[in-house]
């Protein structure tokens, strides 16, 4: 996605976390709920704001990117409820996932270099496990942890 309002793309990337721990058996209560709160804030003040194209692809860039640009379209940047909902959902979902959230996770790599740039996600940026690097070693600009609304008085850039 490109620069988006820091509220929309917690409630994207919220959406997709939720959808894809909603389709799990072991999701716990307080992951679906919260997702069902949110889901309930969007159609409540965004009526033609539809979650279902990354509800159906959770890991779908192009989904999210759509969900993100419709959400800034109807006026979503700078919600506070909506914000305090997605945030609610993205800690519920650290709290009880089974699995964490990493950007790149490398396991068993045994290379001659490693470089990984421009990372963001919403759990754990970089893991690098059981692995050889022989040479050069290179790893910038993760962004990772959850998406901190900016102040709902704070002008959008």
């Amino acid at each position: 996605m490109t620069e988006v309002d820091p509220v929309t793309a917690a409630v994207v990337a919220a959406i997709a976390v939720g959808a894809a721990a909603g389709v799990q058996d072991t999701a716990a209560h307080a992951v679906k709920d919260a997702y069902v709160g949110l889901k309930s804030v969007i159609s409540r003040k965004y009526r033609g704001v539809d979650v279902s194209g990354v509800e159906r692809k959770p890991d779908s860039e192009a989904k999210k990117a759509s969900l993100a640009e419709d959400l800034d379209d109807a006026g979503a940047a700078g919600d506070a409820e909506l914000a305090a909902a997605a945030a609610a959902l993205l800690e519920a979902a650290r709290r009880h996932a089974t699995q964490a959230v990493v950007g790149v996770d490398v396991d068993g790599l045994v290379a001659a270099a490693l470089d990984i740039a421009d990372v963001r996600s919403i759990g754990d940026g970089v893991r690098v496990t059981n692995s050889r690097i022989a040479g050069p070693a290179s790893i910038s600009g993760v962004r990772a942890g959850p998406v901190q609304p900016r102040h709902p008085g704070t002008a959008r850039a």
